[in-house]
């Protein structure tokens, strides 16, 4: 069932891959066309192969290196005439559909996700290191508008609204999926990050594990309620907003550069109650997310004159079926420029050690992205 202010149509593609249009307003009637492409078989997702050092999942997806390179002719944008497309209608709001070149991707009989602990050798029980399984799980891709030549910097708040209930849409129908541990939503802007198209866009990935990022959030969350009995999130929320790293804010958002940020650019948005996903957002929340995402995006595009600052940018949620009293919705937006003209790459210590560096200091980007407007 679609959630209020959002109307929702399915369609299927050439290759049976689910397409869904997301509208504010109902009878639009875009799901009425059909892909008339021939795509022939739907890409396999690969397999996860288990790392015992490292105690994480690897996706292994061969088939995602056949995707294309900035192309010529966009596949986001709508369907004209002979130039087909990965959307059939002329035109549409918002568009999510199942990804053509997939990391994680079909349910099958024995469909399932993996949380903490080490895996044993399927059939012994035993602990193994060669230990591999069906990359079950989704990717999706979702278009924030038909317009090639726009960014998200660029929608309207009533569109981020509406791109924001379809994320939360998502994250409640994956969810309810038995092979989905952790839905992930994001979006990758700028060459420079490696974005392969620039029609604007995200993904959603319907992880099958846990990410080792949340489980690390988790036991950190864990560890300070054992010994404060608080919230670490609400705990790092109340700092930030009393201190000097503080960006943009209303009356239910904060966004702030966190104390140790990582990375040059790092701005996290923490709603000012705790909610575990999307899925829990109240209205007010999403029309009051809207305005200042856009304002801190703003800031980002004129930061530096050459503008249109590459950046990542994820939602935090909490998993399917565990750690949901102690995770805290957020997004988390980065950025690899760290000063005009010149990137930050992850080199040796970042890369090989998990040993970030700063090159410019939290309070520096706090101040000069307070000053970009």
């Amino acid at each position: 069932m679609s959630r209020p202010h959002l109307h929702l149509e399915t369609s299927t593609l050439a290759d049976g891959r689910k397409l869904l249009y997301f509208d504010a307003e109902p009878g639009a009637g875009r799901a009425s066309f059909a892909d008339k492409r021939d795509l022939g078989d739907r890409a396999e997702a690969g397999q996860l192969r288990y790392d015992p050092l490292r105690d994480e999942w690897v996706a292994v997806s061969a088939g995602r290196n056949a995707r294309p390179q900035l192309p010529v002719a966009c596949p986001l944008c709508p369907s004209d005439g002979e130039e087909l497309t990965e959307i059939p209608a002329p035109d549409y709001d918002v568009a999510v559909f199942e990804n053509r070149f997939p990391s994680f991707g079909g349910e099958t009989d024995e469909a399932k996700w993996f949380g903490r602990g080490t895996p044993a050798e399927p059939g012994t029980g035993e602990p193994g290191l060669e230990i591999s399984v069906p990359a079950t799980g989704s990717c999706e891709v979702v278009v924030f508008s038909s317009r090639h030549d726009a960014s998200f910097v660029d929608l309207p708040p009533e569109r981020v609204e509406l791109v924001v209930r379809a994320l939360a849409q998502r994250t409640a129908d994956l969810s309810a999926r038995g092979d989905v541990a952790q839905v992930f939503c994001f979006e990758n802007r700028g060459e420079d990050i490696g974005v392969t198209l620039h029609h604007p866009h995200g993904q959603i990935y319907g992880y099958p594990y846990v990410t080792p990022q949340t489980r690390r959030h988790l036991e950190a969350a864990a560890r300070h309620r054992r010994t404060t009995g608080r919230d670490l999130f609400g705990d790092i929320l109340d700092l930030e907003r009393s201190g000097p790293r503080v960006v943009a804010a209303n009356d239910h958002w904060t966004a702030f550069v966190p104390y140790a940020a990582r990375w040059p650019f790092e701005v996290h948005l923490y709603p000012h109650e705790r909610f575990a996903d999307l899925a829990e957002l109240p209205d007010e929340y999403v029309s009051a997310f809207a305005p200042l995402y856009l304002e801190v995006l703003r800031r980002f595009e004129n930061a530096f004159p050459e503008g249109r600052m590459p950046y990542m940018a994820g939602w935090h949620q909490a998993p399917v079926g565990e750690g949901r009293d102690l995770a805290r919705l957020r997004l988390e937006l980065v950025s690899i420029r760290r000063a005009a003209g010149k990137v930050k790459y992850l080199a040796s210590s970042e890369s090989i050690m998990g040993g970030f560096v700063n090159d410019l200091g939290p309070e520096k980007a706090a101040e000069i992205l307070r000053e970009a407007l």
